[in-house]
Protein backbone atom coordinates (compact mmCIF):
# COMPACT_ATOMS: atom_id res chain seq x y z
CA UNK A 1 0.00 0.00 0.00
CA UNK A 2 1.72 3.45 -1.33
CA UNK A 3 0.74 6.30 0.79
CA UNK A 4 1.80 9.91 -1.23
CA UNK A 5 1.99 12.21 1.80
CA UNK A 6 5.37 9.47 2.94
CA UNK A 7 7.07 10.38 -0.31
CA UNK A 8 7.47 13.55 1.09
CA UNK A 9 11.68 14.34 0.87
CA UNK A 10 11.54 15.71 4.28
CA UNK A 11 10.15 12.27 5.91
CA UNK A 12 13.79 10.56 4.69
CA UNK A 13 14.33 10.54 7.88
CA UNK A 14 12.43 7.08 8.39
CA UNK A 15 14.95 5.47 6.30
CA UNK A 16 17.29 6.79 8.30
CA UNK A 17 16.09 5.36 11.02
CA UNK A 18 15.72 2.07 9.69
CA UNK A 19 19.49 1.99 8.81
CA UNK A 20 20.62 3.27 12.38
CA UNK A 21 18.38 0.68 13.99
CA UNK A 22 18.19 -2.35 12.06
CA UNK A 23 15.56 -4.08 14.44
CA UNK A 24 13.43 -1.04 13.88
CA UNK A 25 9.52 -1.86 13.07
CA UNK A 26 8.26 1.81 11.94
CA UNK A 27 4.03 2.11 11.57
CA UNK A 28 2.06 4.94 10.35
CA UNK A 29 -0.63 5.08 12.53
CA UNK A 30 -4.20 6.25 12.97
CA UNK A 31 -6.11 8.78 10.94
CA UNK A 32 -3.42 9.13 8.27
CA UNK A 33 -3.75 5.30 7.38
CA UNK A 34 -7.79 5.56 7.32
CA UNK A 35 -7.68 9.05 4.90
CA UNK A 36 -5.26 7.60 2.62
CA UNK A 37 -7.25 4.88 2.16
CA UNK A 38 -10.05 6.99 1.40
CA UNK A 39 -8.79 9.14 -0.99
CA UNK A 40 -8.59 12.34 1.58
CA UNK A 41 -5.35 14.34 1.97
CA UNK A 42 -4.40 14.55 5.51
CA UNK A 43 -1.52 16.41 7.36
CA UNK A 44 -1.81 14.69 10.81
CA UNK A 45 1.23 11.80 10.82
CA UNK A 46 1.26 9.76 13.58
CA UNK A 47 4.37 6.84 13.89
CA UNK A 48 4.77 4.06 16.42
CA UNK A 49 8.80 2.92 16.43
CA UNK A 50 8.51 -0.40 17.98
CA UNK A 51 12.07 -1.81 18.93
CA UNK A 52 14.00 1.18 19.58
CA UNK A 53 14.21 2.20 23.15
CA UNK A 54 13.39 6.03 24.11
CA UNK A 55 16.41 7.29 24.82
CA UNK A 56 17.99 6.09 21.66
CA UNK A 57 15.01 7.25 19.51
CA UNK A 58 14.94 10.61 21.35
CA UNK A 59 18.77 11.24 20.33
CA UNK A 60 18.06 9.86 17.19
CA UNK A 61 15.17 12.63 16.79
CA UNK A 62 17.60 15.17 18.02
CA UNK A 63 19.81 14.93 15.57
CA UNK A 64 17.45 14.80 12.03
CA UNK A 65 15.56 17.61 13.39
CA UNK A 66 13.78 19.71 16.40
CA UNK A 67 12.01 17.38 19.14
CA UNK A 68 8.93 19.29 21.61
CA UNK A 69 8.80 17.18 24.15
CA UNK A 70 5.16 17.26 25.51
CA UNK A 71 4.19 13.83 25.72
CA UNK A 72 8.44 12.50 26.49
CA UNK A 73 6.80 11.18 29.66
CA UNK A 74 4.64 8.59 28.00
CA UNK A 75 6.92 7.99 24.65
CA UNK A 76 5.60 10.70 22.69
CA UNK A 77 7.80 12.83 21.04
CA UNK A 78 6.84 16.26 18.72
CA UNK A 79 9.10 16.15 15.77
CA UNK A 80 9.57 18.73 13.23
CA UNK A 81 12.17 17.47 10.80
CA UNK A 82 14.20 19.36 8.42
CA UNK A 83 12.33 21.52 6.04
CA UNK A 84 9.17 20.27 7.71
CA UNK A 85 6.09 23.11 8.86
CA UNK A 86 6.76 23.39 12.60
CA UNK A 87 2.77 23.81 12.73
CA UNK A 88 2.62 20.39 11.67
CA UNK A 89 4.85 18.58 14.22
CA UNK A 90 4.54 15.24 13.44
CA UNK A 91 3.92 12.68 16.52
CA UNK A 92 6.68 9.79 16.89
CA UNK A 93 5.72 7.58 19.50
CA UNK A 94 7.05 4.43 21.16
CA UNK A 95 4.11 1.35 21.53
CA UNK A 96 1.55 1.97 24.46
CA UNK A 97 -0.74 1.05 26.24
CA UNK A 98 -3.58 2.90 28.01
CA UNK A 99 -6.09 1.47 30.95
CA UNK A 100 -8.72 3.96 33.01
CA UNK A 101 -8.76 1.84 36.20
CA UNK A 102 -11.80 4.18 37.70
CA UNK A 103 -13.20 4.64 34.18
CA UNK A 104 -13.94 7.91 35.02
CA UNK A 105 -14.43 9.38 31.28
CA UNK A 106 -11.43 11.63 31.68
CA UNK A 107 -8.68 11.14 29.46
CA UNK A 108 -6.37 12.54 31.42
CA UNK A 109 -6.50 10.15 34.29
CA UNK A 110 -5.20 7.60 31.88
CA UNK A 111 -2.88 5.24 33.10
CA UNK A 112 0.13 5.23 30.19
CA UNK A 113 2.75 2.55 29.85
CA UNK A 114 4.83 2.95 26.88
CA UNK A 115 7.23 0.02 25.89
CA UNK A 116 9.15 -0.46 22.85
CA UNK A 117 8.87 -4.08 22.95
CA UNK A 118 4.76 -4.21 22.71
CA UNK A 119 3.54 -5.80 19.67
CA UNK A 120 1.70 -2.85 17.41
CA UNK A 121 -1.24 -4.87 17.64
CA UNK A 122 -1.44 -3.90 21.48
CA UNK A 123 -0.71 -0.42 20.61
CA UNK A 124 -3.57 -0.58 18.10
CA UNK A 125 -6.24 -1.97 20.61
CA UNK A 126 -6.21 1.43 22.59
CA UNK A 127 -7.66 3.28 20.17
CA UNK A 128 -11.52 4.65 19.78
CA UNK A 129 -12.75 3.24 16.36
CA UNK A 130 -11.78 0.13 14.45
CA UNK A 131 -11.37 3.16 10.99
CA UNK A 132 -8.72 4.61 13.59
CA UNK A 133 -6.92 1.02 14.63
CA UNK A 134 -5.04 0.47 11.78
CA UNK A 135 -1.28 0.98 11.17
CA UNK A 136 1.15 0.75 7.85
CA UNK A 137 4.56 -0.77 8.03
CA UNK A 138 6.35 1.91 6.52
CA UNK A 139 8.88 -0.41 5.38
CA UNK A 140 7.23 -3.23 4.01
CA UNK A 141 3.71 -1.82 3.16
CA UNK A 142 1.94 -4.22 5.22
CA UNK A 143 -1.30 -3.17 6.38
CA UNK A 144 -2.14 -4.41 10.11
CA UNK A 145 -5.64 -4.48 10.49
CA UNK A 146 -6.52 -6.45 14.11
CA UNK A 147 -9.97 -5.28 14.14
CA UNK A 148 -11.07 -5.37 10.99
CA UNK A 149 -11.05 -1.13 10.21
CA UNK A 150 -10.73 -1.63 6.43
CA UNK A 151 -13.97 -3.80 6.52
CA UNK A 152 -15.27 -0.89 8.29
CA UNK A 153 -14.05 1.93 6.02
CA UNK A 154 -15.37 -0.26 2.80
CA UNK A 155 -19.10 -0.57 4.96
CA UNK A 156 -18.54 3.41 5.47
CA UNK A 157 -19.31 2.66 9.37
CA UNK A 158 -17.79 3.56 12.56
CA UNK A 159 -17.72 0.87 15.23
CA UNK A 160 -15.82 1.05 18.58
CA UNK A 161 -12.18 -1.28 19.15
CA UNK A 162 -13.94 -3.85 21.28
CA UNK A 163 -16.59 -2.82 23.75
CA UNK A 164 -18.21 0.53 22.72
CA UNK A 165 -19.48 0.99 27.13
CA UNK A 166 -16.02 0.24 28.17
CA UNK A 167 -14.63 2.32 24.96
CA UNK A 168 -16.57 5.50 26.01
CA UNK A 169 -16.65 5.17 29.87
CA UNK A 170 -12.94 5.54 29.13
CA UNK A 171 -12.96 9.08 27.86
CA UNK A 172 -16.73 10.44 26.87
CA UNK A 173 -15.12 13.15 24.95
CA UNK A 174 -14.71 9.95 22.34
CA UNK A 175 -18.49 10.32 21.67
CA UNK A 176 -18.61 13.49 20.46
CA UNK A 177 -15.32 12.69 18.31
CA UNK A 178 -17.00 9.91 17.05
CA UNK A 179 -20.06 12.37 16.04
CA UNK A 180 -17.29 15.03 14.34
CA UNK A 181 -15.93 11.80 12.51
CA UNK A 182 -19.75 10.74 11.01
CA UNK A 183 -19.59 14.39 9.50
CA UNK A 184 -16.77 14.94 8.29
CA UNK A 185 -16.52 11.45 6.73
CA UNK A 186 -19.87 10.83 5.82
CA UNK A 187 -20.19 7.82 8.18
CA UNK A 188 -23.18 5.95 9.15
CA UNK A 189 -23.05 3.89 12.75
CA UNK A 190 -22.66 0.40 14.18
CA UNK A 191 -25.57 -0.04 15.80
CA UNK A 192 -23.90 -1.61 19.30
CA UNK A 193 -21.78 1.65 19.04
CA UNK A 194 -24.47 4.34 18.00
CA UNK A 195 -26.78 2.44 21.03
CA UNK A 196 -23.72 2.59 23.53
CA UNK A 197 -23.29 6.40 22.37
CA UNK A 198 -26.51 7.61 23.18
CA UNK A 199 -27.24 5.90 26.08
CA UNK A 200 -23.99 7.47 27.68
CA UNK A 201 -24.43 11.22 26.16
CA UNK A 202 -25.56 12.28 29.28
CA UNK A 203 -22.42 11.74 31.01
CA UNK A 204 -20.41 14.33 28.48
CA UNK A 205 -21.94 16.92 31.31
CA UNK A 206 -20.68 14.62 34.27
CA UNK A 207 -18.68 16.52 36.47
CA UNK A 208 -16.37 16.08 39.90
CA UNK A 209 -15.65 18.39 42.25
CA UNK A 210 -17.23 21.32 40.37
CA UNK A 211 -15.76 20.77 37.29
CA UNK A 212 -16.60 19.30 33.95
CA UNK A 213 -14.81 15.61 32.73
CA UNK A 214 -14.85 16.63 29.33
CA UNK A 215 -13.11 20.17 29.67
CA UNK A 216 -15.53 22.81 27.80
CA UNK A 217 -12.81 23.29 25.22
CA UNK A 218 -12.78 19.68 23.86
CA UNK A 219 -16.87 20.20 23.61
CA UNK A 220 -16.50 23.54 21.70
CA UNK A 221 -13.93 21.77 19.46
CA UNK A 222 -15.48 18.78 18.51
CA UNK A 223 -18.88 21.06 18.09
CA UNK A 224 -17.58 23.51 15.80
CA UNK A 225 -15.87 21.18 13.25
CA UNK A 226 -18.42 19.04 13.32
CA UNK A 227 -21.27 21.97 12.14
CA UNK A 228 -18.67 23.27 9.57
CA UNK A 229 -17.99 19.51 8.44
CA UNK A 230 -21.79 18.90 7.64
CA UNK A 231 -24.24 21.33 9.20
CA UNK A 232 -27.20 19.06 8.20
CA UNK A 233 -26.12 16.10 9.53
CA UNK A 234 -24.30 17.61 12.29
CA UNK A 235 -27.69 19.09 12.97
CA UNK A 236 -29.35 15.86 12.97
CA UNK A 237 -26.47 13.22 14.51
CA UNK A 238 -26.53 16.17 17.82
CA UNK A 239 -30.03 15.84 17.84
CA UNK A 240 -30.46 12.20 18.11
CA UNK A 241 -27.72 11.18 19.88
CA UNK A 242 -28.95 13.81 22.42
CA UNK A 243 -25.87 15.56 22.56
CA UNK A 244 -28.04 18.99 21.90
CA UNK A 245 -29.91 18.32 24.74
CA UNK A 246 -27.07 18.22 26.68
CA UNK A 247 -24.82 20.53 25.47
CA UNK A 248 -27.53 22.80 23.69
CA UNK A 249 -30.62 22.54 25.31
CA UNK A 250 -31.95 25.67 24.31
CA UNK A 251 -32.20 24.93 20.32
CA UNK A 252 -35.04 21.69 20.84
CA UNK A 253 -37.72 24.10 21.55
CA UNK A 254 -37.34 25.40 18.23
CA UNK A 255 -39.27 21.49 17.14
CA UNK A 256 -42.95 22.07 17.14
CA UNK A 257 -42.71 26.77 17.45
CA UNK A 258 -45.01 26.93 14.99
CA UNK A 259 -44.93 29.83 12.42
CA UNK A 260 -47.56 31.93 10.42
CA UNK A 261 -48.04 29.06 7.55
CA UNK A 262 -48.36 32.38 5.13
CA UNK A 263 -45.08 33.38 5.26
CA UNK A 264 -43.67 30.03 6.64
CA UNK A 265 -45.16 26.98 5.04
CA UNK A 266 -41.88 24.73 5.23
CA UNK A 267 -42.91 23.93 8.84
CA UNK A 268 -41.90 24.66 12.28
CA UNK A 269 -39.00 26.61 13.09
CA UNK A 270 -36.63 23.64 13.42
CA UNK A 271 -37.50 22.29 10.38
CA UNK A 272 -36.93 26.39 9.00
CA UNK A 273 -33.72 25.82 10.54
CA UNK A 274 -32.75 22.86 9.17
CA UNK A 275 -33.58 24.03 5.97
CA UNK A 276 -31.76 27.39 5.87
CA UNK A 277 -28.99 25.04 7.17
CA UNK A 278 -29.37 22.78 3.52
CA UNK A 279 -28.74 25.94 1.71
CA UNK A 280 -25.65 26.61 2.70
CA UNK A 281 -24.79 23.52 0.74
CA UNK A 282 -26.67 23.77 -2.02
CA UNK A 283 -26.00 24.19 -5.73
CA UNK A 284 -27.48 28.00 -5.32
CA UNK A 285 -25.04 28.64 -2.92
CA UNK A 286 -22.51 27.87 -5.34
CA UNK A 287 -24.44 29.90 -7.76
CA UNK A 288 -24.78 32.72 -5.47
CA UNK A 289 -21.68 32.63 -4.10
CA UNK A 290 -19.32 31.06 -6.47
CA UNK A 291 -15.66 29.85 -4.99
CA UNK A 292 -16.74 30.39 -1.69
CA UNK A 293 -17.94 27.98 1.27
CA UNK A 294 -19.50 29.61 4.56
CA UNK A 295 -17.58 29.44 7.57
CA UNK A 296 -18.13 28.93 10.88
CA UNK A 297 -19.44 31.69 12.06
CA UNK A 298 -21.79 32.19 9.69
CA UNK A 299 -22.94 28.70 10.12
CA UNK A 300 -23.92 29.06 14.10
CA UNK A 301 -25.29 32.42 12.98
CA UNK A 302 -27.75 30.48 10.82
CA UNK A 303 -28.32 28.07 13.11
CA UNK A 304 -28.84 29.91 15.45
CA UNK A 305 -30.54 33.56 13.69
CA UNK A 306 -34.32 32.40 15.15
CA UNK A 307 -33.41 30.33 18.20
CA UNK A 308 -35.41 33.28 19.75
CA UNK A 309 -38.51 32.39 18.29
CA UNK A 310 -40.09 29.88 20.79
CA UNK A 311 -39.13 32.53 23.63
CA UNK A 312 -41.19 35.40 21.98
CA UNK A 313 -43.89 33.86 20.37
CA UNK A 314 -47.28 35.20 20.52
CA UNK A 315 -50.38 34.11 18.86
CA UNK A 316 -53.85 35.13 17.91
CA UNK A 317 -55.50 32.64 20.17
CA UNK A 318 -52.88 33.56 23.31
CA UNK A 319 -52.26 37.01 22.95
CA UNK A 320 -54.67 38.37 20.55
CA UNK A 321 -52.25 38.98 17.67
CA UNK A 322 -53.51 39.32 14.00
CA UNK A 323 -51.31 36.09 13.27
CA UNK A 324 -48.27 34.50 14.83
CA UNK A 325 -45.24 36.63 15.65
CA UNK A 326 -41.88 36.62 17.22
CA UNK A 327 -41.49 39.95 18.22
CA UNK A 328 -37.78 40.79 18.99
CA UNK A 329 -36.44 37.76 18.57
CA UNK A 330 -33.67 38.82 16.59
CA UNK A 331 -31.82 40.95 19.34
CA UNK A 332 -33.17 38.60 22.33
CA UNK A 333 -32.01 35.64 20.22
CA UNK A 334 -28.48 37.44 19.69
CA UNK A 335 -27.79 37.61 23.42
CA UNK A 336 -28.51 33.71 23.38
CA UNK A 337 -26.65 33.24 20.76
CA UNK A 338 -23.87 35.56 22.34
CA UNK A 339 -24.22 33.13 25.97
CA UNK A 340 -24.50 29.60 24.30
CA UNK A 341 -21.09 30.88 22.67
CA UNK A 342 -19.20 31.79 25.46
CA UNK A 343 -20.64 28.98 27.80
CA UNK A 344 -19.93 25.68 25.07
CA UNK A 345 -16.49 27.60 24.29
CA UNK A 346 -17.17 28.12 20.57
CA UNK A 347 -14.23 30.88 20.11
CA UNK A 348 -11.14 28.93 20.13
CA UNK A 349 -10.09 28.74 16.86
CA UNK A 350 -7.45 31.46 15.14
CA UNK A 351 -9.11 33.79 13.38
CA UNK A 352 -7.92 32.76 9.97
CA UNK A 353 -9.31 29.91 10.80
CA UNK A 354 -12.94 28.30 8.82
CA UNK A 355 -13.11 27.28 11.92
CA UNK A 356 -12.89 30.72 14.15
CA UNK A 357 -16.13 32.60 15.94
CA UNK A 358 -16.25 35.78 17.44
CA UNK A 359 -18.58 35.87 20.29
CA UNK A 360 -19.72 39.53 19.17
CA UNK A 361 -19.51 38.46 15.65
CA UNK A 362 -22.18 36.03 15.91
CA UNK A 363 -24.53 37.88 18.18
CA UNK A 364 -24.05 40.68 15.82
CA UNK A 365 -25.16 38.56 12.77
CA UNK A 366 -28.21 37.08 14.73
CA UNK A 367 -29.33 40.29 15.93
CA UNK A 368 -29.31 42.19 12.15
CA UNK A 369 -30.29 38.74 10.06
CA UNK A 370 -33.70 40.85 9.45
CA UNK A 371 -32.73 43.63 8.46
CA UNK A 372 -34.33 43.28 4.59
CA UNK A 373 -37.61 43.01 6.24
CA UNK A 374 -37.76 46.76 8.14
CA UNK A 375 -38.91 48.74 5.71
CA UNK A 376 -38.66 49.38 1.75
CA UNK A 377 -35.11 48.87 0.64
CA UNK A 378 -35.46 51.68 -1.73
CA UNK A 379 -35.67 53.77 1.16
CA UNK A 380 -32.71 52.77 2.86
CA UNK A 381 -30.56 55.57 3.38
CA UNK A 382 -26.72 55.05 1.81
CA UNK A 383 -25.16 55.83 5.42
CA UNK A 384 -27.36 52.83 6.33
CA UNK A 385 -26.27 50.21 4.25
CA UNK A 386 -22.45 51.48 4.76
CA UNK A 387 -22.84 50.79 7.77
CA UNK A 388 -23.77 47.40 7.54
CA UNK A 389 -21.88 46.16 4.57
CA UNK A 390 -18.88 48.77 4.10
CA UNK A 391 -17.84 50.18 7.61
CA UNK A 392 -16.89 46.08 7.79
CA UNK A 393 -17.26 44.74 4.14
CA UNK A 394 -15.88 40.80 6.01
CA UNK A 395 -18.74 41.40 8.13
CA UNK A 396 -21.69 42.82 5.62
CA UNK A 397 -21.10 39.58 3.26
CA UNK A 398 -21.08 37.02 6.40
CA UNK A 399 -24.62 39.30 6.78
CA UNK A 400 -25.51 39.39 3.23
CA UNK A 401 -24.90 35.20 3.23
CA UNK A 402 -27.21 34.93 6.65
CA UNK A 403 -29.72 36.39 5.19
CA UNK A 404 -29.70 34.55 1.75
CA UNK A 405 -30.12 31.41 3.62
CA UNK A 406 -33.16 32.77 5.87
CA UNK A 407 -34.50 33.80 2.85
CA UNK A 408 -33.96 30.79 1.00
CA UNK A 409 -35.41 28.68 3.78
CA UNK A 410 -38.63 31.31 3.83
CA UNK A 411 -41.62 28.87 1.55
CA UNK A 412 -44.56 30.93 1.23
CA UNK A 413 -47.61 28.80 -0.15
CA UNK A 414 -46.09 28.13 -3.56
CA UNK A 415 -42.95 26.95 -2.70
CA UNK A 416 -40.71 29.13 -4.14
CA UNK A 417 -38.87 31.59 -1.82
CA UNK A 418 -39.34 35.77 -2.62
CA UNK A 419 -35.88 37.06 -2.45
CA UNK A 420 -36.84 40.41 -3.85
CA UNK A 421 -35.51 42.14 -1.22
CA UNK A 422 -32.32 40.79 -1.34
CA UNK A 423 -31.78 41.04 -4.67
CA UNK A 424 -33.09 44.73 -4.06
CA UNK A 425 -30.06 45.26 -1.10
CA UNK A 426 -27.48 43.71 -3.23
CA UNK A 427 -28.37 46.36 -5.69
CA UNK A 428 -28.01 49.14 -3.69
CA UNK A 429 -24.61 47.59 -2.39
CA UNK A 430 -24.00 47.18 -6.11
CA UNK A 431 -24.15 50.99 -6.89
CA UNK A 432 -22.51 51.90 -3.64
CA UNK A 433 -19.28 49.76 -4.34
CA UNK A 434 -19.13 51.58 -7.85
CA UNK A 435 -19.27 54.75 -6.55
CA UNK A 436 -16.64 53.48 -4.23
CA UNK A 437 -14.42 51.93 -6.82
CA UNK A 438 -15.24 55.28 -8.34
CA UNK A 439 -13.58 57.64 -5.77
CA UNK A 440 -11.33 54.74 -4.55
CA UNK A 441 -13.03 54.31 -1.66
CA UNK A 442 -15.91 55.89 -0.08
CA UNK A 443 -15.12 59.61 1.23
CA UNK A 444 -14.45 60.30 5.00
CA UNK A 445 -17.47 62.37 6.75
CA UNK A 446 -16.71 66.03 6.07
CA UNK A 447 -16.78 67.20 10.39
CA UNK A 448 -17.34 65.11 13.90
CA UNK A 449 -19.14 65.59 16.20
CA UNK A 450 -16.94 67.83 18.13
CA UNK A 451 -17.74 70.49 14.88
CA UNK A 452 -21.36 70.08 15.25
CA UNK A 453 -21.12 71.00 18.58
CA UNK A 454 -19.22 73.88 18.39
CA UNK A 455 -20.77 75.49 15.16
CA UNK A 456 -24.55 75.13 16.71
CA UNK A 457 -23.49 75.32 20.53
CA UNK A 458 -25.00 72.25 21.40
CA UNK A 459 -24.24 69.76 23.98
CA UNK A 460 -23.39 66.28 23.51
CA UNK A 461 -26.42 63.97 23.22
CA UNK A 462 -28.24 61.92 20.56
CA UNK A 463 -29.34 64.94 18.27
CA UNK A 464 -25.49 65.39 17.56
CA UNK A 465 -25.56 61.80 16.04
CA UNK A 466 -28.65 62.85 13.79
CA UNK A 467 -27.25 65.59 12.04
CA UNK A 468 -24.40 63.25 11.87
CA UNK A 469 -26.26 60.95 10.02
CA UNK A 470 -28.12 62.82 8.33
CA UNK A 471 -25.19 65.08 6.63
CA UNK A 472 -23.12 61.98 5.74
CA UNK A 473 -26.57 60.74 3.11
CA UNK A 474 -26.09 64.26 2.08
CA UNK A 475 -22.38 63.79 1.89
CA UNK A 476 -22.73 59.66 0.03
CA UNK A 477 -25.68 61.24 -2.45
CA UNK A 478 -22.95 64.05 -3.60
CA UNK A 479 -24.98 67.00 -1.84
CA UNK A 480 -21.69 68.68 -0.20
CA UNK A 481 -17.94 67.95 -0.83
CA UNK A 482 -16.44 70.46 1.92
CA UNK A 483 -16.55 70.83 5.13
CA UNK A 484 -18.01 74.47 5.13
CA UNK A 485 -20.74 73.24 2.26
CA UNK A 486 -21.60 70.45 5.26
CA UNK A 487 -21.85 72.96 7.95
CA UNK A 488 -24.05 75.46 5.31
CA UNK A 489 -26.38 72.25 4.39
CA UNK A 490 -26.93 71.38 8.29
CA UNK A 491 -27.59 74.42 9.02
CA UNK A 492 -30.38 74.67 5.62
CA UNK A 493 -31.61 70.90 6.88
CA UNK A 494 -31.30 70.74 10.82
CA UNK A 495 -34.86 71.06 11.81
CA UNK A 496 -35.36 67.05 9.52
CA UNK A 497 -32.64 66.18 12.62
CA UNK A 498 -34.54 67.79 15.75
Amino acid sequence: MRIEALQRPELGFLRALAKRFPQAQVYLVGGAVRDAMLGRETKDLDFVVRGVPGDALERFLGGVGRVHYVGKTFGVYKFVPEGWDPAEAIDVALPRTEHSEALSGAYREFAVQSDPTLRVEDDLGRRDFTVNAMALDVLTGDLIDPYDGKADLCKRRLRAVGDPDLRFAEDYSRMLRGLRLACQLTFDWEPGTWASLCRLMPQINAARRGEFIVPRETVGRELVRAVAADPVRALDLWEQSGAIAAVMPELLPMRGCPQPPNYHAEGDVWVHTRLALERLASAEWGEEWPGKRPGAEVIFAVLLHDVAKPATIATPEKDGTDRIRFNGHDHVGARMAKALCERVKLSQFPRESEWHIDADRLAWLVAHHLLLVHGDIADMKNSTIERYFFADAQAGEQLLMVMWADGMATLPPSGVPDLSNYRAMRARIATLAALDRERKGLPPPLIDGRRVMAEFGMAPGPVVGKYLALLREAQLAGDVATADDAVAWLRRHAGAAA
